[in-house]
């Protein structure tokens, strides 16, 4: 089991800062958590190479990328062995509408979050992509109405 880094109080200020913004210069960062520049970036590197920053990412707007539906898939596979799951995860991943995918306990085998232009849109991609990934044996679908709550991440 990987070890948890000891975080003290500046560190989460600086994940709740990068959290919010990305983007943010090292500069401002280290004026909005009280440091001067230089531990600043040495804390910043350390919480990247201790994997607790993995990475930074733009968020984008679907619906100005004409795919303004959002739908969930709950999916049962054929088979449930490691050879099935791994050639479905790989196949799932290669996919450009799925936003999320999860492998999961319970009734399904996996939750899947897709984006989507539309019931139209939604059919192609039933159609013509995921019911053709290998050990597909059922899914259910559900359309999101709304998004109460996005995050990029965890809070610290």
């Amino acid at each position: 089991m990987a070890t948890v880094p000891k975080l003290d109080e500046i560190d989460r200020r600086i994940l709740r800062e990068l959290r919010r913004d990305g983007r943010l210069s090292n500069a401002r960062l280290a004026e909005q958590v009280g440091l001067s520049a230089t531990p600043c970036w040495n804390r910043v590197r350390a919480l990247e190479e201790s994997g607790v920053i993995q990475g930074y990412a733009a968020l984008l707007n679907q619906k100005a990328l004409g795919l303004p539906d959002t739908v969930l898939i709950e999916v049962t596979l054929d088979r449930h062995d490691d050879e099935m799951f791994n050639r479905f995860g790989a196949a799932l991943a290669e996919l450009p509408e799925v936003l999320e995918a999860h492998l999961l306990t319970g009734e399904y085998d996996y939750l899947i979050k897709v984006a989507v232009a539309g019931t139209e849109g939604y059919e192609e991609f039933l159609r013509h992509k995921l019911y053709k990934l290998p050990g597909l044996r059922h899914s259910h679908s559900t359309f999101v109405l709304r998004t109460l709550k996005r995050e990029p991440s965890v809070q610290p």
